[in-house]
């Protein structure tokens, strides 16, 4: 009994944790899924090559990441088929207790099925008080058998559906397994383009270089005006209480009460783009090939279809328009005292000044005319100090 208990209940635990790694291996599946669809469908050749080598990068991780979880759901499906092997065992040795104690019981009463035996029985009691024990006996002995025979078919079909579930694991383990032959196989396929890409640079490292400078200057001239505009920001909503801080807002308790449900939704916003995928994240990264140069993110930048379009991620009030010579224009909300930034549009639906709440379109994304990547650069801060999105937008 304690061993069919343990059985069940281990069972259960592994069908939770086996349901949870399945969701997550299935997300990385899409996820791989739409980094080809975004990252490389129709590139190719096109498109700087700092962009691909990232691209390429992403993808071997994500690939990595879908072996690692497979594997981890191959053993725990092993732990519960070993499981189930030991309880079928324990099953089947019970069932043949039962079905012997049983024979015996149907032997004995065959032997004793004559009315005359029992009525015998009933009559060579020496007393009244030991005939009514004996007619209850009998009762209890047809009970005891009818009993037995009843949980011999509970058990015959406890073992069956364990035996059906035996087979269905060892089905799933298979097609794990072979799904990740599918992925290592692929892995070694995309490690080996990786290889050839990372010899074609060293070949072109000035281009390489080059092509590194200018987006690090890019990215610094966006960093710069976007900080900008929202020191300018706080400096004018405090101008207006008399207050000479520029890098805190001064809040109203109105901004105050927006700022605090914001602060409540950390890591449950919504995506500032109805789908996508994050093709570069947050922060201070190596390059792939030059471990010396490094690359700074001071947000994320999420890569999405053509025609798609930026949507606030909260409640809040168009504070500024960005427009950076030689780029694309971009939109920034105050929430409170967080402040929101978008930036590579080709189309603005808004303007200074407009409230807007969740899910309000602001304007369209720029499609590159010359790779035909579509990529949403977004920015996350707390008065004038940045903040990593991928802590505040849910699943990036």
């Amino acid at each position: 009994m304690l061993v069919a208990l343990f059985a069940t209940f281990f069972s259960f635990a592994q069908t939770g944790e086996q349901k949870a790694l399945e969701a997550k291996r299935q997300r990385l599946q899409k996820e791989i899924s739409e980094i080809n669809r975004l990252l490389f469908a129709e590139r190719k050749e096109k498109g700087d090559i700092l962009d691909r080598v990232e691209a390429l990068d992403k993808k071997i991780n994500v690939r990595q990441e879908l072996i690692r979880l497979t594997n981890q759901q191959s053993n725990l499906l092993n732990r519960q088929i070993n499981v189930n092997i030991r309880a079928i065992s324990k099953l089947r040795e019970d069932l043949k207790l039962l079905k012997d104690d049983y024979a015996r019981l149907i032997q004995q009463s065959y032997q004793n099925k004559s009315r005359n035996n029992r009525l015998m029985f009933l009559l060579s009691s020496k007393n009244f008080y030991q005939a009514v024990k004996r007619i209850q006996y009998m009762k209890q002995y047809a009970q005891y058998r009818k009993k037995q025979g009843e949980l011999i078919s509970e058990k015959t079909d406890e073992l069956a559906i364990l035996n059906k579930d035996l087979v269905e694991q060892r089905k799933a383990k298979e097609q794990l397994l072979v799904e990740n032959r599918k992925a290592k196989n692929a892995l070694y396929k995309e490690i080996e383009s990786q290889k050839e890409l990372l010899t074609s640079i060293r070949q072109n490292e000035a281009r390489y270089t080059a092509t590194i400078r200018k987006k690090q200057k890019e990215a610094r001239k966006i960093d710069r005006e976007i900080e900008r505009l929202i020191k300018s920001a706080i400096a004018k909503t405090n101008k207006r209480t008399g207050n000479t801080n520029t890098t805190t807002f001064a809040l109203t308790p109105e901004a105050k009460i927006v700022a605090t449900n914001f602060s409540a939704n950390k890591g449950k916003l919504i995506w500032p783009v109805e789908k996508g995928i994050k093709s570069q994240g947050y922060g201070l990264y190596k390059d792939k090939l030059y471990p010396g140069i490094e690359h700074r993110n001071n947000g994320v930048t999420i890569t999405t279809d053509k025609g798609s379009k930026a949507r606030a991620i909260f409640e809040g009030e168009v504070i500024a328009i960005l427009s950076v010579p030689g780029g694309s224009r971009g939109v920034q909300i105050k929430h409170g005292n967080y402040i929101s930034t978008y930036y590579n549009l080709s189309k603005l639906y808004v303007k200074k000044g407009d409230k807007v709440v969740a899910k309000d379109v602001l304007g369209d994304i720029y499609t590159s005319r010359f790779d035909g990547s579509t990529k949403l650069k977004f920015y996350l801060y707390k008065d004038s100090s940045r903040l990593n999105p991928e802590d505040w937008i849910y699943q990036l």
